[in-house]
């Protein structure tokens, strides 16, 4: 409990050291590039058009109906992905930095999930201009959008506490990682539906997943659909303790050997 209360003050004492680093984590990335940060929306819509085509009427054949639908739970994964890969690696891919400058080391995988946090609001809203040519237009459910928003910054940080200090130590560990989110794209409804109703038990083992929440809470938020947050609300109070693990079992180890990273240079 002591190593979590220890890494959350470090979060609110430096959140505009975490801003300012994140806002220059995004300028650093796309410096070399002539469109900028705008190859972090033009990259995702080549995608989305991919997917659309192969699974829309290749293999699933639903046609137009599946773009919006894939839209509202895609966005979320040009989110996490990046987010949990780059900061599996955040603290050990700057040991060189952290040894010159005097600041928690829990603020690295903070700020670069913030930085890809900023560019995940931009896709967002652009996702939310293209719902509305579809014919889903925005409507009072999407005010649900912001606490999942909250959410996946939470489950992020949580767990990427516990991959960048394994990872520090054990450098493996970020290629285990990389490759266990391709799996993971799969293993959450981004791109089929299972049907509660022939596929009860399959459907349960699949809302382990905490990202399915997450996916389902986007485009109920997006598709207006429903108040997720309340209408299942005992798939919440799961997510949160999930989060919540995690979160201390990140700051626990995090505390205990940052001291120590330096050593594994």
């Amino acid at each position: 409990m002591s190593s979590a209360l220890t890494v959350l003050k470090e979060q609110i004492n430096n959140f505009y050291l975490v801003r300012r680093l994140s806002v220059y984590e995004v300028k650093s990335a796309n410096s070399n590039n002539y469109l900028g940060v705008l190859w972090e929306i033009i990259n995702p819509m080549i995608q989305i058009s991919i997917y659309w085509f192969v699974f829309g009427f290749i293999i699933l054949n639903r046609g137009d109906n599946f773009l919006p639908w894939l839209m509202a739970g895609i966005v979320v994964w040009f989110f996490v992905n990046p987010a949990t890969t780059q900061t599996s690696k955040s603290i050990y891919s700057r040991l060189n930095m952290v040894s010159k400058m005097s600041f928690p080391m829990s603020v690295i995988p903070s700020y670069v999930i913030f930085a890809k946090l900023y560019q995940h609001l931009m896709l967002l809203g652009v996702v939310i201009i293209l719902l509305g040519f579809t014919g889903y237009l925005p409507t009072v459910y999407i005010i649900q959008l912001p606490y999942y928003v909250a959410a996946t910054v939470a489950l992020l940080f949580s767990f990427g506490l516990i991959t960048s200090t394994v990872s520090t130590i054990i450098r493996d560990v970020h290629n285990l990682i990389a490759s266990l989110m391709k799996v993971l794209f799969y293993l959450t409804p981004i791109l089929w539906v299972l049907d509660a109703k022939e596929h009860p038990i399959i459907l349960n083992i699949m809302k382990l997943n905490p990202l399915y929440y997450i996916v389902d809470g986007y485009r109920a938020s997006l598709l207006g659909e429903s108040w997720y947050l309340i209408e299942h609300w005992e798939y919440t109070l799961y997510f949160w303790a999930v989060v919540i693990i995690l979160f201390m079992i990140g700051s626990s180890l995090h505390v205990r050997f940052r001291d120590r990273f330096v050593d594994f240079k």
